[in-house]
């Protein structure tokens, strides 16, 4: 039975509403569809080392949070590949965390499952 999701337009809301509640950041880059666009999430710890995850469909009906691997983490990459994905994909959200350690972020992805 697939269960229902959250909007994402509300989806982007709490995550945003979470990071800045514990003093982290978060920017919406890109605004997609708000009821159901993909939502790619670049987690930065301190401002650097970017990490790109995708939110992604299972089988059973819910999400989970998938890492992109690109070759390199640095910033010109991970803009370059958020801006080519929002061409493919008009409807897509992108929104980058800034935390204050990689376990935050870990623990972030983990919750917002």
């Amino acid at each position: 039975m697939i269960e229902p999701r959250l909007a994402s337009g509300v989806f982007i809301s709490a995550i945003k509403r979470l990071i800045e509640a514990e003093g982290d950041f978060a920017t919406v880059l890109k605004k997609g569809d708000a009821i159901s666009g993909a939502i790619l999430l670049i987690g930065q710890v301190r401002g650097a080392d970017p990490v790109i995850y995708e939110r992604y469909p299972s089988l059973d009906g819910t999400s989970g949070w998938q890492h992109v691997d690109l070759s390199d983490r640095n910033d010109v990459i991970v803009q370059n590949y958020w801006k080519k994905r929002g061409v493919q994909d008009p409807d897509l959200w992108v929104l980058e965390l800034d935390v204050a350690s990689a376990a935050r972020l870990d623990g972030l992805l983990a919750a917002l499952n």
